[in-house]
């Protein structure tokens, strides 16, 4: 069974593992191979545990447990979500929205189960109910999962340059203008 929560503090180790792993798998060529080398569990772990304990942000997690986990294996994080009301600063654009999803990952052996749907969804809702009326979402242009983006209904608004260990790249802004368009996503369409 997946099921989604809020993120707790001991989920932090978990949480970077997944970061950690889906960087390593989906930006090979993209990003230097020294950077992804030398991403780390415990600087991602810390990371979040200290958002998760500050409260700057919904973190929400999809767990795996049941049939779903391989021989009968304990509950497991495969997924995560964070969201935050839109940031200040050189990414700021009011135009974009009032709320920014920060980081949609799923493990490659749980994608194509509606996991990442569901953990949008659960992002966008966090956001409604803290006031925002529009989403955006930050993602490298050449990223092989964009597409997932556009048949959730986002539209591509913006681009803007970006160096990722010193390597230069272009990210795509996603916005879901109102935020409804997010919430009522059809589940086939993704």
């Amino acid at each position: 069974m997946i099921t989604l929560r809020r993120a707790r503090p001991g989920d932090a180790v978990a949480i970077g593992a997944v970061h950690v792993a889906v960087w390593r798998n989906s930006y090979p060529g993209l990003v230097p191979d020294d950077y992804l080398a030398g991403l780390s569990v415990p600087r991602q772990a810390a990371h979040y545990e200290s958002i998760i304990r500050g409260g700057g942000g919904g973190i929400y997690v999809a767990t795996a447990s049941g049939l779903d986990v391989p021989n009968g294996g304990s509950a497991r994080i495969v997924g995560f979500v964070t969201a935050v009301r839109a940031r200040a600063g050189a990414m700021a654009d009011p135009r974009l929205g009032d709320g920014e999803i920060e980081t949609l990952y799923v493990l490659d052996d749980w994608r194509e189960r509606g996991i990442g749907r569901r953990l949008m969804r659960a992002a966008a809702n966090s956001l409604a109910e803290s006031g925002c009326r529009s989403v955006y979402l930050w993602v490298l242009r050449d990223n092989p999962s964009r597409w997932f983006y556009r048949r959730l209904g986002g539209e591509a608004v913006a681009e803007s340059p970006i160096s990722v260990a010193g390597r230069p790249l272009v990210q795509t802004a996603f916005a879901w203008d109102p935020i409804d368009k997010l919430l009522q996503a059809s589940p086939l369409a993704s």
